[in-house]
């Protein structure tokens, strides 16, 4: 006969298998449910028609010592930044998260191959793991360009020190010519995506060449096991006055200013708060922020996606619409296209343009640099740019928002748990 300590050890025990198979059962439920969207979502995505969008013609804004440029179209930064390296007399950085082997992927390649043949020296680095869908043999270059591929797998431990993606956009010519944002370089994001990009052409061009430099001579614990054979010197002269400062996510110094960058400025804002982001994933403090802001009685507009290219994002998203909608915060739905920008513009003073969602994978996880100007021209082009994106949007009310189906409602509540992971 059984005593009642050893019953109830084996009650436990079943218990806990039993909670164990629950769990196992939920998981792989909300597994198949993002793997059924994504393949429906990738159906639909055939037979979408991508219009036209509004954008906004690239021009100087002159700052004194420094010019930038800002870049709504694809086609319009890609001419500007072959150009760049076509004009390269001395150096090209080129760094990238989706390399496309496609025309444009083509052009680059070419393009770097033609600098490095002339006696530039070439430095490419690239996220492995964003371009596996790539054929790998588009990556054969010659010896005379220096390559880092950001691994897929670097060693196991320690954990998160040496895990995150290299998300970074940079192009850095001679040292006062340097392009940062969220463009990745393909045919794709030519003519049929909205991102934005920003071209430094002077003394802060240094800010940007020195986060690529810091970048290619880092050793993150076995995420590039060979030694280093071609450190580069950082950029000398630096101006303390520069006309932006430049802010860079480093998970192997386990660093991440961006996200402090942004709450910042937002509690910082009085009069408008203005963001355009691919993925709207935010955490805690960034919707308490926001939510403060628009108490305050701050214009909080966010425009993100109506349909990204990330249909699991943008379910784990919806689920935040109802709390932002209710305490304030506008949204509006871009339509027709996929817009990918990570911009803001807070007050007519405070710009950013950069790599990084408001998301926990680019806030707390991945390689990330943005780019912070508190200079009114800059800000006041990205108030032209948000006018103009304004302008194929459609805005969500909560009203509107509380009509969606009982289905919907029921797939964002069985996702939800998954928000924290991306």
């Amino acid at each position: 006969m059984s005593s009642p300590r050893a019953s109830l050890t084996h009650l436990l025990a079943r218990a806990q298998r039993l909670v164990g198979w629950v769990a196992t059962a939920v998981l792989s439920a909300q597994v198949a449910v993002m793997f059924v969207l994504s393949v429906v979502d990738v159906i639909a995505r055939r037979k979408r028609k991508v219009r036209k969008f509004p954008t906004v013609p690239p021009s100087e804004i002159d700052l004194g010592t420094d010019r930038v440029t800002v870049y709504t179209f694809g086609e319009d930064l890609y001419a500007d930044m072959l150009a760049s390296i076509e004009s390269a007399e001395e150096y090209v950085y080129f760094e990238t998260y989706i390399w496309k082997g496609d025309e444009v992927g083509q052009a680059f390649k070419d393009a770097l191959v033609r600098a490095a043949g002339r006696g530039v020296r070439v430095h490419v680095a690239y996220d492995v793991f964003a371009n596996l869908v790539v054929p790998q043999r588009f990556f054969d270059l010659p010896d005379s360009i220096h390559v880092r591929r950001h691994p897929l797998v670097g060693s196991l431990l320690p954990l998160p020190r040496n895990a995150g993606r290299n998300h970074r956009k940079l192009l850095v010519v001679d040292g006062d010519d340097a392009y940062i944002g969220g463009y990745n370089i393909g045919s794709l994001y030519a003519d049929r995506w909205r991102d934005t990009h920003a071209r430094v052409q002077g003394p802060a061009a240094a800010e940007i060449e020195n986060a690529f430099v810091d970048y290619w001579n880092m050793r993150p614990l076995g995420l590039f096991p060979k030694a280093a054979s071609n450190q580069l010197e950082s950029p000398t002269g630096r101006d303390w006055n520069a006309s932006l400062e430049v802010h860079r996510n480093t998970p192997r110094w386990q660093v991440y200013p961006i996200r402090n960058m942004y709450l910042e400025a937002i509690d910082k804002a009085d009069h408008h708060i203005w963001l355009t982001h691919a993925y709207l994933i935010p955490d805690d403090d960034l919707t308490n922020s926001l939510f403060q802001a628009a108490q305050r009685g701050v214009d909080v507009r966010i425009i993100v996606p109506d349909k990204s290219n990330h249909v699991v994002a943008d379910w784990l998203s919806r689920g935040f619409y109802d709390e932002l909608l209710s305490k304030g915060v506008r949204l509006f739905l871009y339509q027709g296209a996929m817009v990918h920008a990570k911009t803001a513009t807070i007050d007519g003073h405070w710009s950013t343009i950069g790599t990084a969602n408001l998301d926990r994978l680019s806030l707390v996880g991945n390689y990330e640099v943005n780019a912070e100007w508190r200079v009114p021209a800059v800000a006041q082009k990205l108030e032209e740019v948000f006018e103009s994106d304004l302008a194929n949007c459609v805005e969500l009310t909560l009203d509107q928002w509380r009509r969606r189906s009982p289905l919907a409602k029921l797939t964002e509540s069985f996702l939800a748990p998954w928000r924290p992971v991306f």
